[in-house]
């Protein structure tokens, strides 16, 4: 088994209301006295409060060049991960000498060397350290960073392993384009990262977490274009197509049904779900494919409202507030899930 020893997450530093960063989408991206009521209506039914930015919002207002917003990237997911890793390791009662093992996950920038390689600079993490940076998750990348976590630690059962993810979602925000799409996004992405730390079954006695039992992947047939970036000179232009809350009632349930028979569980066996809030449309194709009270996924709304989408980042901090807040009976299975590009779910039984 691979045991989580300590999960800690962090938002950027810039808090600001819903109605405060629609006024700056309508001043960036509309024509001058243009119609904005869609722009509100798509804002208010994102159902988020308030999120986490990297920059003061009248920043993206003139944040220039996928250069300019990159280079932002580097510098700020190396101070936030760095961050988040410090006080995961330290939640757990370990020190940077005891990871093995470093998988980061972001798909809101790119760097080379990675940011992973970055932090461990920082950190001073071992100069044998395993490092796996995965890019093109979106979403879906903390659930399948856990997932990999795993795999490594069931072949290295007395060895540390750490998930980080950060992901800045402001920093791909494009200015002058009123598409659908870069309006929906710009009301529901935040910013925010999140370090997971986790050992092997040999070292699992010494902490309190969740296991992790099984992982599973699924690609869905012919929706590879539902979901993920258009890349051009000006950065990472969101594709994010309405159908993707039909694929999920299509595919969902029968995939989750499968992958818990497999342990001899049913759906109403899971005693906490700990779901991606990827916006009210995807949590209602979440409780409606599974058929889920609406309490039951009631964190991930609380997420949502309070910091937005966090892409890969979100799943992670929903795990937090499920530890530190509903955490399960002992010996109860529970259910983390999360979809991204591809388009893809990612499925990780634990057990509290």
């Amino acid at each position: 088994m691979t045991r989580i020893a300590a999960v800690h997450g962090a938002l950027a530093p810039h808090r600001c209301a819903q109605a405060e960063i629609t006024d700056m989408v309508a001043r960036a991206c509309l024509p001058e006295g243009a119609d904005r009521r869609v722009l509100d209506r798509l804002h208010r039914n994102a159902g988020v409060r308030a999120r986490h930015m990297t920059l003061p919002l009248d920043r993206y207002e003139t944040l220039d060049g996928f250069g300019a917003a990159n280079d932002l990237f580097i510098a700020t997911a190396t101070d936030l991960g760095t961050r988040v890793i410090r006080e995961a390791l330290r939640t757990a009662g370990l020190s940077a000498a005891d990871v093995d093992l470093l998988i980061f996950t972001s798909v809101t920038g790119v760097a080379v060397p990675s940011v992973d390689a970055r932090v461990a600079g920082r950190l001073g993490l071992r100069p044998d350290l395993r490092r796996v940076p995965l890019f093109g998750l979106g979403c879906a990348g903390g659930a399948a960073g856990l997932a990999r976590v795993h795999d490594f630690l069931l072949g290295r059962p007395d060895q540390v392993a750490v998930l980080l993810s950060v992901e800045l979602c402001s920093l791909t925000f494009q200015r002058g384009d009123a598409s659908t799409a870069n309006l929906v996004a710009s009301g529901l992405f935040g910013d925010g990262a999140t370090a997971v730390v986790a050992c092997g079954a040999e070292r699992a006695g010494a902490f309190w977490g969740p296991t992790i039992v099984d992982s599973r992947s699924r690609l869905y047939p012919d929706a590879g274009g539902v979901l993920g970036w258009d890349i051009g000179d000006s950065g990472f232009r969101v594709v994010l197509d309405p159908d993707i809350p039909q694929v999920l009632r299509h595919h969902l349930a029968e995939d989750v049904r499968e992958f818990l028979a497999v342990h001899g569980l049913k759906p109403q066996d899971v005693t906490a779900w700990v779901c991606h809030p990827g916006g009210p449309r995807i949590l209602d194709a979440v409780s409606e494919a599974l058929d889920l009270p609406t309490e039951e996924l009631a964190l991930s709304w609380r997420h949502l409202a309070e910091a937005g989408n966090l892409s890969s980042s979100s799943v992670l901090h929903v795990l937090r507030d499920t530890l530190a807040e509903r955490r399960p009976s002992p010996g109860t299975p529970g259910l983390l899930l999360a979809v991204g590009p591809g388009l893809a779910c990612e499925l990780v039984l634990l057990s509290w």
